[in-house]
């Protein structure tokens, strides 16, 4: 009697610990068609015993979508191979591109997916993934392909596409579930590839993805600059009421304390302000800001065009000059300097004071002049023209060269 209870118990450990797949997993498991496992994926997740069960599910759907992405590869690299050898044209084997980079994209989500699960505690406690390491590996070797595609339709004007491409291959180079593959190469490229990602995501209206790719650009000192103008563009664009106004200034205030040193985010905020007509927050902002960094060209210039609004024209020097020693090479900087010593010049009773302010007048104007010869950033001719006029007369010579470059 004994034995025939130890045998009962051993067969029903037996039972529990062979007890296999769900009916749930299993019916994914069978599935061998993307579409169909997916959507089986989707109906029955919520009946998959545990997350082991979900993982193995999600690795399944990366199978199948590896599946195709390596039959398309293989095609391309016979098609290589017969090239080299000299194979004619009709002879080259047709590939589904846009396949093959929607599969790639599945990959992606769904081994990103299974490695959530994957990385949860087992039925002992312990967490002991199956799928994520070779799902990294072989994922990540193919990513390139997204690239390359992805450039295709911009070319076509496939913009849609595009985004899609270009943007599982930047954001998947962010996801920390590939951070132990290399990165060396891509490093080159993946911050312009997100930077494009930005322009589409934005011309789709959809501000979320916009942030995200312009993060990952500006990680990329070449890409910086353009990430920050772009982002600020997309903050401040088609406004239409006072709350999308609030909404901005908000937006640009997030921007401003995660990179405070950012001179062009300075500049926004500031205009922002300016258009909201709230005095009080624009000095908030220059002073606190020129207190941290007292050579930032952005607050000392906008410090300076605030005095020149209030026909301080003395404040709107003394700023201007130390807005143009920070930055050297802006033309319109100097024209504005100019405007005020001639301000000055014009309204002073003493006649010293006035030649001599339309002497640094004019130093400002020529300088303006020296760096933008064609008036392209600043226009700097009649102004110049009055200053000479001012100091020389009329019939100068040096006046009459002055009026002809107004």
């Amino acid at each position: 009697m004994k034995k025939i209870m130890m045998m009962a118990m051993m067969l029903m450990a037996s039972s529990m610990t062979f007890a296999g797949d769900s009916d749930a997993l299993k019916a994914v498991l069978k599935s061998k068609n993307y579409a169909e496992a997916a959507e089986l994926l989707k109906q029955n997740i919520g009946q998959m015993t545990d997350n082991a069960e979900k993982a193995k599910a999600y690795n399944h759907l990366v199978d199948l979508a590896m599946n195709k992405v390596v039959k398309q590869t293989s095609i391309i690299a016979e098609n290589q191979l017969g090239v080299q050898m000299g194979r004619a044209a009709n002879e080259i084997v047709p590939y589904d591109t846009l396949g093959m980079a929607d599969a790639i994209c599945e990959a992606i989500e769904n081994a990103v997916e299974c490695d959530k699960y994957d990385q949860q505690p087992n039925a002992k406690g312990k967490v002991a993934p199956k799928f994520s390491e070779k799902n990294a590996q072989r994922v990540w070797a193919v990513r390139n392909h997204l690239v390359n595609i992805g450039q295709d339709e911009a070319t076509k004007g496939n913009k849609k596409n595009a985004l899609k491409y270009w943007g599982a291959f930047a954001l998947s180079s962010a996801d920390p579930f590939f951070a132990a593959q290399d990165h060396t190469a891509e490093s080159e490229f993946v911050g312009q590839v997100a930077f494009f990602s930005g322009r589409y995501a934005y011309d789709e209206g959809d501000m979320e993805a916009v942030r995200r790719f312009l993060a990952i650009a500006k990680k990329d000192p070449r890409e910086k600059e353009n990430a920050v103008n772009l982002e600020i563009f997309a903050v401040r664009h088609n406004l239409k009421s006072h709350a999308d106004s609030l909404k901005a200034i908000n937006d640009l205030k997030a921007m401003y304390e995660a990179e405070p040193e950012n001179d062009a985010v300075l500049d926004a905020l500031n205009g922002m302000y300016d258009g909201m007509k709230d005095r009080a927050a624009q000095n908030a902002l220059l002073d606190n800001h020129l207190a941290k960094y007292p050579n930032s060209f952005a607050a000392l210039a906008n410090k300076g065009l605030q005095a020149m609004a209030d026909n301080d024209a003395v404040k709107g020097a003394e700023w201007l000059t130390k807005a143009a020693a920070a930055k050297p090479d802006n033309a319109v900087i100097f024209t504005y300097l100019g405007i005020c010593y001639s301000s000055l010049a014009s309204t002073t009773e003493d006649n010293a004071k006035s030649k001599e302010y339309y002497k640094q007048a004019i130093d400002a104007f020529d300088k303006a002049k020296e760096l933008d010869p064609d008036k392209q950033m600043a226009n700097w001719g009649y102004n110049r023209y009055q200053a000479y006029y001012g100091l020389y007369g009329e019939d100068d010579a040096r006046t009459k060269a002055a009026e002809a470059d107004r």
